[in-house]
């Protein structure tokens, strides 16, 4: 329910391949097309494989069908993004802190020691 009606996927994966596959991703959450660059270039989103042993295999018939797919045969750059960005409580925590540091604190504290706690927030590296 949370997908959209309509999705991009590459030409050269079968519809019953991509019915198939779908059982295999938690949440049934496809690989889905986000961005396109006018070079070529495209970000794809995808959800983790649940089947260890089937993971390669599939994400290789996937990451196949993207090189296909692009104008200059460019091989897939992967990126797992829940190992280099924050989750959601992280973020709601930093907000949280920011949102205490700027509301709810007078600002009678010295510049220096203001930027240090505005740093310790880590609001900034999130939005980075």
């Amino acid at each position: 329910t949370s997908l959209p009606e309509y999705f991009v996927v590459p030409s050269s994966l079968a519809d019953q391949d991509l019915k198939l596959y779908s059982y295999s991703f938690i949440g049934r959450r496809m690989p889905l097309w986000s961005w396109n660059h006018p070079n070529g270039s495209a970000l794809v989103r995808m959800a983790n494989i649940k089947d260890v042993l089937q993971q390669r295999r599939i994400d290789q018939r996937i990451c196949n069908a993207i090189t296909r797919s692009h104008p200059l045969r460019s091989d897939v750059y992967k990126s797992d993004l829940d190992k280099c960005l924050p989750n959601i409580q992280e973020i709601q925590a930093a907000h949280n802190k920011l949102k205490d540091l700027c509301v709810n604190d007078p600002f009678d504290e010295t510049e220096e020691k203001w930027l240090s706690s505005l740093e310790s927030t880590r609001w900034l590296d999130y939005i980075r």
